[in-house]
């Protein structure tokens, strides 16, 4: 990054801010919404040099700014509404963005290896007899059989808060356990392409598999996006722990850290919606296109989402962190 152009970009805000937060200003209603806006701004031009170009006379500048602009918010903060509306038009999508290096390739190197695993089980006798005996494989692949029925066991909603929390914990597994390098999130990834593929691979097998993939696809097409971001980030946070750039390691981790927790606390509201559509499109007697439409539409919807606001909002500052007053302060660092 340029800091020339940088603070060329920003220095008429940062002057502003410099206004706004001189000792015994009585601010009107506007000022002080714009004083919020301008330090919030301030704060995450402030991440931004710290993580990119640690220029000691930016940093010493911009500390001073968000120190200055956090006392004089700290008796009025955003409006809780206001907050909730940030988080989901900028940080949370901001954040999704920006680790699509990551979660892009985990999603499509999946989705590859579900595919083979499906055909080899379609093709090789010997593959689909190690997943059970004839009787159990009927069992699992007949009309009505088990692969359809786990769709309407129990009542929608019990079943739609069910699948809600054991997805919501293969996530967070994938998130948090990222540190250990990696590597409880390529298990994760790994058995879940390997239980995807066996089963589609044995419905297949008894010539249903565009059933299997009718009830697949209405909720799998955004279940699978979300539990895909996850490990892509959790991959990315091992890897910090790895190869942490410029920073230090702690930094670094603190950073990527409270990304991850942005990423976890808005993938909770997609897994939701995904489990909804299980519990009450999957199983429905609508016709496939349509509940196979209504999945696609989701999910489209989400993409959308992610690479507009998203790019957005990372292309005018944003990094996924928390709010700055949530994040902490942190010490400048030497180049």
């Amino acid at each position: 990054m340029d800091v020339d152009v940088f603070v060329a970009a920003h220095a008429a805000e940062w002057n502003r801010l410099g206004e706004l937060v001189r000792p015994g200003n009585k601010l009107t209603g506007p000022e002080a919404d714009e004083l919020v806006t301008l330090y919030q701004r301030t704060a995450t031009h402030l991440s931004i040099v710290r993580s990119v170009a640690p220029d000691p006379a930016l940093l010493g500048r911009l500390s001073d700014l968000v120190a200055r602009g956090r006392s004089a918010v700290s008796g009025s903060h955003s409006p809780a509404w206001r907050e909730v509306g940030l988080f989901f038009t900028r940080r949370f999508p901001a954040a999704v963005y920006l680790s699509r290096r990551w979660w892009i390739p985990a999603a499509l190197v999946s989705i590859a290896v579900m595919a083979v695993i499906a055909v080899w089980v379609v093709r090789d006798p010997l593959v689909r007899a190690s997943l059970g005996t004839p009787d159990q494989l009927s069992e699992l692949t007949k009309p009505g059989g088990e692969a359809e029925s786990y769709y309407s066991t129990g009542p929608a909603a019990s079943f739609a808060a069910h699948v809600w929390t054991n997805n919501a914990w293969v996530a967070a597994t994938c998130l948090f356990l990222g540190i250990a390098l990696g590597l409880p999130v390529i298990a994760a990834l790994w058995l879940n392409s390997l239980n995807a593929g066996a089963i589609i691979g044995a419905m297949s097998a008894a010539g249903r598999g565009d059933v299997m993939i009718g009830l697949l696809l209405p909720h799998g097409l955004l279940e699978l996006t979300a539990v895909f971001v996850a490990a892509g980030t959790g991959l990315r946070l091992g890897w910090t722990v790895i190869d942490p750039g410029r920073r230090s390691r702690t930094a670094a981790l603190a950073e990527q850290g409270r990304s991850v927790v942005v990423i976890a606390l808005g993938l909770t509201c997609v897994l939701f919606v995904s489990g909804v559509i299980e519990a009450f499109v999957t199983p429905s007697g609508w016709p496939t296109w349509l509940r196979v439409g209504i999945g696609a539409a989701v999910e489209i919807a989400f993409l959308v989402y992610v690479f507009t606001l998203g790019r957005r909002a990372a292309k005018d500052g944003e990094v996924g962190d928390l709010d700055a007053r949530d994040a902490g302060d942190a010490l400048p660092e030497a180049a």
